[in-house]
This record gives C-alpha cells, sequence and structure tokens, in this order.
C-alpha cells in the first residue's frame, strides 16, 4: 500500500502532469479563432487573469496556512508574479505582430533554453548532455512544426518591423515563462506546496493583469462566442492547465517542465487540421513526430535517491536576493513537504493523515535529468 502512494510522487508523474498541462495548452490558439474581434492583449488577460484568481481560490486555505513562508519570500512571489502578467501580453502579441507560426516557435521555444539558463546561473546546475539532446531535438521539430503550415505572409500586422517586434516580444514571452516556472520550482524546493506556491504567484498575476482586461476586454461582452472562448480559456488551459503544471513542478526541473512543453506545438498543429481546416504538409508532421521523439529524451527516468546531486550543486545557494531552496522533498498524499521548511507536513492536501511509514520516502528529481 505504501509503494502505492508513493508512486504519484515520481519525476515521471511530474513528466505526465506537465504532458496533460501542455494538451490543454495547445488548444488556446483553436479557441482563439473563434473570436477574432477580440484583441490579444484582452485574450492574454482574461486567460491568465481571471485563470490566476481562480487558482487563488482553489488555493486560499494553502495560502493562508503558508502564509509566513510566502511572505518570508516575497521577493521571489513578486518576481514570479510580474513574469506571470507580462507573459501572456507578450505571447498573445508575439504571434499578432509576427504570426502563429514565428510568433509560437520563439515564445515556446525559446522557453527550455531561457529556463536552462536560469537554472546555469542562478542555482550552479549544470546542464546535462540528455537534456541538451532533447530539447534541441525538441526546439528544431518546434520550427518545424510551425513553418511548414505557414507561409510568408502569416503576419497579421502590415510593415517591415512587425516581424522584428514580434520575435522581440516572443523571446520576452519566453523568458518570463522561464522566469516564472523557475520561481514557482524554487518556493516548491522551499517548502511550499504547490498549490500554495501556484496559488500566491497566478493570484497576484492575476491582479495585475485586472487593468489590462478592464481596458481591452469589452469585446469579450460583446457576443456571447467571444463571452464562451474567454471564460474557457480562462477555466481550462489556465487554471485546470497550471494547477496540473504546479503539480509536475514539484516533481521536475524547471528546464525539464519547460522542455516537455513544446508539446504544445503539436497538440495545437493537430487540433489546427481537425478543427480550423488547416492543412499541414509532409515537413510538419515531420516536425511533430520530432517533437514527440524528444518526450522520451526530456521525460526523467525514476531513481531511488542516493543522497547525492549531479556535479554536487543541485540544491547550491547562490547567496542572493532568495533564500536558497530546501532539497525537494516529494511526500505522498500532498503537493510538497509543509508550510515551512524546518517543519514536516503529516497531512495532505486534503487534510488528510498521512501513514507514518511513508512520511519519510524521499525523492530527488534533479537526479532523473541526467
Amino acid at each position: 500500500m505504501t509503494a502505492d502512494r508513493s508512486q504519484p510522487n515520481t519525476p515521471l508523474w511530474g513528466a505526465l502532469f506537465v504532458v496533460a498541462a501542455s494538451i490543454l495548452w495547445g488548444t488556446t490558439g483553436t479557441a482563439a479563432t473563434f473570436a477574432p474581434s477580440v484583441s490579444p492583449l484582452a485574450i492574454g488577460a482574461v486567460a491568465m487573469g481571471i485563470g490566476g484568481l481562480l487558482q487563488a481560490v482553489y488555493a486560499a486555505r494553502h495560502i493562508m496556512d503558508q502564509r509566513r513562508g510566502l511572505l518570508e519570500r516575497s521577493r521571489l512571489v513578486s518576481l514570479a508574479a510580474a513574469a506571470v502578467a507580462v507573459y501572456p501580453l507578450a505571447f498573445y502579441s508575439s504571434m499578432h505582430f509576427s504570426g502563429v507560426a514565428i510568433g509560437t516557435v520563439v515564445s515556446i521555444g525559446s522557453a527550455p533554453v531561457a529556463a536552462a539558463l536560469i537554472e546555469r546561473f542562478a542555482d550552479r546546475k549544470p546542464l546535462t548532455r540528455r537534456w541538451v539532446i532533447g530539447a534541441a531535438l525538441g526546439v528544431a521539430g518546434a520550427g518545424l512544426l510551425s513553418f511548414a503550415g505557414h507561409g510568408p505572409d502569416a503576419s497579421g500586422a502590415a510593415g517591415p518591423w512587425a516581424s522584428t517586434v514580434g520575435i522581440l516580444l516572443g523571446l520576452v514571452a519566453g523568458g518570463t515563462y522561464a522566469l516564472y516556472s523557475w520561481a514557482a520550482h524554487r518556493l516548491i524546493g522551499g517548502g511550499i506546496t504547490s498549490r500554495a506556491a501556484m496559488g500566491a504567484v497566478f493570484g497576484i498575476g492575476g491582479l495585475l493583469l485586472m487593468p489590462v482586461l478592464a481596458v481591452t476586454g469589452r469585446p469579450l461582452l460583446e457576443s456571447w462566442t467571444n463571452f464562451s472562448v474567454g471564460a474557457y480559456m480562462a477555466l481550462v488551459p489556465m487554471f485546470a492547465g497550471y494547477v496540473l503544471f504546479g503539480w509536475g513542478l514539484a516533481r521536475i526541473r524547471a528546464s525539464t517542465a519547460t522542455g516537455i512543453s513544446l508539446l504544445e506545438t503539436v497538440v495545437a498543429a493537430v487540433l489546427a487540421v481537425l478543427v480550423v481546416g488547416e492543412r499541414l504538409p509532409a515537413l510538419g508532421w515531420l516536425g511533430a513526430a520530432v517533437v514527440l521523439g524528444s518526450l522520451f529524451i526530456l521525460t526523467p527516468v525514476t531513481r531511488r535517491a542516493t543522497g547525492r546531486t549531479p556535479g554536487g550543486s543541485g540544491h547550491g545557494s547562490t547567496g542572493g536576493l532568495f533564500p536558497a531552496p530546501l532539497p525537494v522533498r516529494e511526500e505522498p498524499g500532498q503537493d510538497q513537504a509543509g508550510a515551512q521548511p524546518q517543519q514536516q507536513n503529516t497531512q495532505d492536501d486534503g487534510g488528510r493523515p498521512l501513514a507514518a511509514d511513508s512520511r519519510h520516502q524521499e525523492y530527488q528529481p534533479y537526479q532523473a535529468n541526467g
């Protein structure tokens, strides 16, 4: 019975949670086509803004229980929340200026690289050969997939500067996606449950997006279709998707999670063919196959903890603005170990007591990426 309860805490399950989140995220492009009169700023604000507030409500009890730990790491929470607010505005605006193909591949494709660089310089975590190969294949496949089905006139804006602006916004989107993924993972590694960490970060980020929604969101109320699109994107890809993503971040590195999320491009392409009626040439299907192949490389292999971290730096402290996280301790029946780093939680997220023999099982997701 104990072995069964500990199974959801393995890195493999973390990867599967991210896969599920990526599938939900892949539906956003198709959903947005049903509301062409809604601006990209309004789409981003309603999706991440309302979705973030719903996450805060969902995690309200956990946020209150762990408010002390969150306040102690307020700078990290604030940084992550600011990144959450900027990401959707940059992402959807990138696709508006440079087209769906370029905007998608730059935004999503740059995120794993940005996450790896953040981990390398902020946490002193070495880049493994396995991750480099998997991420390179994933980004290459995403590029083939995105560009194969789109012509050079994909940009929705006129003028030679539009594509450049879109690419720059895409890099901002990829960087902010990587930043809030890293920050949330670091909060979880410091003893905050994934529900509390994601609820606090996305709740504050959602509040920051409310003024943008107030200014740009009027078209969402002009028709039932537009309203339905906004409600769907807030409830399903953003709320449910990021709950799953938080569970994944509690079990695998941020760079691995952002690499696996390249699956979003495959889902988006398949839905464009099945729902929107687009046609995907052979080069596009090849790109989809390459992305799917990269997932087998990026998905961590479950291993028992040995007390060591590759390179001896898996949890190194930088001594900078942000407190160093404790070793990530995955405990059965809850998102993450207790509210405070020095305390051990003996209850799961539903308030149920854990079995005494299951509270001492420990996993090291960082060891599964090499």
